[in-house]
Parts: C-alpha cells; sequence; structure tokens
C-alpha cells in the first residue's frame, strides 16, 4: 500500500524541528533573565523549509515543554517556564513561525527577507511584552534585557537562515 507522501514528509519535518529547537535550546549561553540560544535560528529554519506548516512543530515544541519534557533551555521543561520570564520568547516562536512561513510562500527576496526580520520582531514583541509583565519590570528595561543583547546575534542568525534558504532552492 502506498501511504500519502506529503503527510509523511510533514511529520517527519515536524519531528525533526522539534529535535533541532531542541538542541538549540540545549546550546545555551546563560545570560540573566533571558539565555541566548539557538532556538530562533532553527525556528526561521523550519520556516523556510517548512513554510506556513512551521507553526506545527513550534506549537508541538511548546506542548512538550508544557508536559514536562525537558525540551527548553538547560533541559528545563513545565509550565512554569512558559509562565517564567523567558516564556513570551517561547509562545512567539509561534506567530514567528506563521509570518516566516508566509513569507517564504513568496518568490520575491524583498518579502522573504522582511518575513524573516518580521518574524524576529514577533518573537521580541512578545518576549519583552512578556519579560515585562512576569517581573514588573518596564518596557522600555524589557528592551534592554531581552532585545539589545540580542540584535547582533540574531541578525546574524536571520542573515544565515537567508543564505541557507537561497541554497535550498
Amino acid at each position: 500500500m502506498y501511504g500519502n507522501e506529503k503527510k509523511s514528509q510533514l511529520v517527519a519535518l515536524t519531528a525533526t524541528f522539534v529535535a533541532l529547537f531542541t538542541v538549540g535550546a540545549w546550546i545555551s549561553i546563560p545570560l540573566p533573565p533571558v539565555p541566548l540560544t539557538l532556538q530562533t535560528f532553527f525556528v526561521l529554519l523550519a520556516s523556510v523549509i517548512m513554510k506556513r506548516y512551521a507553526v506545527i512543530p513550534a506549537v508541538l515544541y511548546l506542548v512538550l515543554g508544557a508536559l514536562n519534557v525537558p525540551v527548553f533551555h538547560n533541559a528545563l521543561a513545565g509550565i512554569g517556564v512558559i509562565l517564567g520570564p523567558t516564556g513570551g520568547f517561547l509562545i512567539g516562536f509561534i506567530p514567528a513561525a506563521l509570518i516566516a512561513g508566509l513569507a517564504y510562500e513568496q518568490k520575491e527576496r524583498i518579502i522573504r527577507i522582511t518575513g524573516l526580520i518580521a518574524a524576529t520582531v514577533a518573537i521580541y514583541v512578545f518576549g519583552i511584552s512578556w519579560l515585562s509583565f512576569s517581573t514588573g519590570i518596564s518596557l522600555a528595561q524589557a528592551v534592554l534585557i531581552g532585545v539589545i543583547p540580542f540584535l547582533a546575534g540574531d541578525a546574524l542568525k536571520g542573515i544565515a537562515v537567508y543564505y541557507i534558504g537561497e541554497r535550498i532552492e
């Protein structure tokens, strides 16, 4: 019996990217209160490869973490991580995957580049909003803590993902 190749590929890519999100979380430089990880690199890469369906591994990753599977940074797990200071950044993976994925369904380079930038901004917006709310610091302080130290690294990740995407297609 012959199966559905598209569904099989979707399942395989979903499993692969959940694993890569986890590996990216374990490659962590502990900067309080938000560690530097490679998760955002893999979220963007999933969007390049899976397009809009990159939302699936992003959601599954959060569900697994909430169910106490140690997939978050430094092998942390549980709903407490999502409700903690870094939770907004993790939740931001979902809209980021959708934004970049939809952009990568288009052929124009400017739309793809804009999509990668907008996806990163979405992670920042969710992240700093929740960081500010959960810790009681101002939005300006949240930007200083949760965005400024990561701008250069996230720019490099975005550039790398863009060029990898160019090579894949």
